[in-house]
């Protein structure tokens, strides 16, 4: 059962958290497939910053709402919206804040997949130092298909799975299975229901928030070695996406892909 009360999701989704026993778990929602606009992303970073640096929190556990898709990336009614390449740039970086916030949080951060995660959305589940999916939380890098590319949350699914798997998802934009996420490191663990997986969960956070909260964070510095210098690099990237949503190929495939 879930620890969160009931809600309606308003127009603009939410962030919500529940802290008890250690564990600090955020949820995030949005209507539309749990996409992630700007205002969501930029709650959703300073939610996972906030949470991290309470005293009584030894673990994240990260998770959306609903029972569709985990989260369908970026919101495509932001895309065609955005007018110039600073505009660009700031929307890329959101997902550049949730990312760094995960990795820079002291505790472990596990993720809870429960369906289908594309573009941005691969990003926050490689950011996670744990995360645990049913056999129907498929994934995919879409930004290929769109005229853009996956470049800000590129460097954390290449330090994931590594240069071939990342590669294998940016080049070939069509959906992967979850025994191929697990196989190659993006999942941890892959359970059969939604029942298991909350169980899987539920045991894994336990675990992990009876742990010595200092040997926890040296150990995610050792496994976060090397990224000391991500604010400038991801600073770079969403750059560059910011700067190619503006062409006439991109708009035009966000139009379809909205439309579908």
């Amino acid at each position: 059962m879930s620890p969160f009360p009931p809600i309606e999701s308003g127009p603009d989704g939410y962030v919500r958290t529940h802290v008890s026993a250690g564990v600090g778990r955020i949820e995030f929602h949005h209507p539309k497939s749990n996409s992630l606009p700007s205002a969501v992303l930029q709650e959703l970073a300073a939610t996972v910053t906030a949470v991290s640096r309470t005293p009584d929190v030894r673990v994240i556990v990260l998770q959306s709402g609903g029972s569709g898709p985990f989260c369908a990336g970026a919101s495509f009614d932001e895309l065609a919206a955005i007018e110039d390449r600073k505009q660009g740039q700031r929307f890329f970086s959101g997902f550049a804040g949730v990312i760094l916030a995960m990795i820079r949080a002291p505790q472990f951060v596990v993720t809870r997949v429960h369906g289908k995660a594309a573009g941005g959305a691969v990003g926050l589940i490689a950011a996670s130092d744990f995360a645990i999916a049913v056999d129907k939380a498929s994934a995919k890098l879409s930004e290929l298909a769109v005229g853009i590319g996956p470049f800000v949350v590129g460097p954390v699914i290449e330090k994931k799975i590594g240069l071939a798997g990342f590669s294998q998802m940016a080049v070939d934009a069509d959906w992967r299975d979850a025994a191929w996420c697990e196989r190659h490191g993006l999942y941890a663990e892959v359970h059969a229901d939604v029942a298991t997986l909350d169980a899987a969960v539920e045991a894994k956070a336990r675990q992990l928030a009876a742990f010595n909260p200092e040997a926890v964070a040296r150990l995610k510095q050792v496994c976060w070695a090397g990224t000391e210098g991500w604010e400038a690099l991801l600073t770079e990237r969403a750059a560059m996406s910011g700067t190619l949503v503006l062409s006439d190929f991109t708009r035009e495939a966000i139009q379809r892909f909205k439309t579908r």
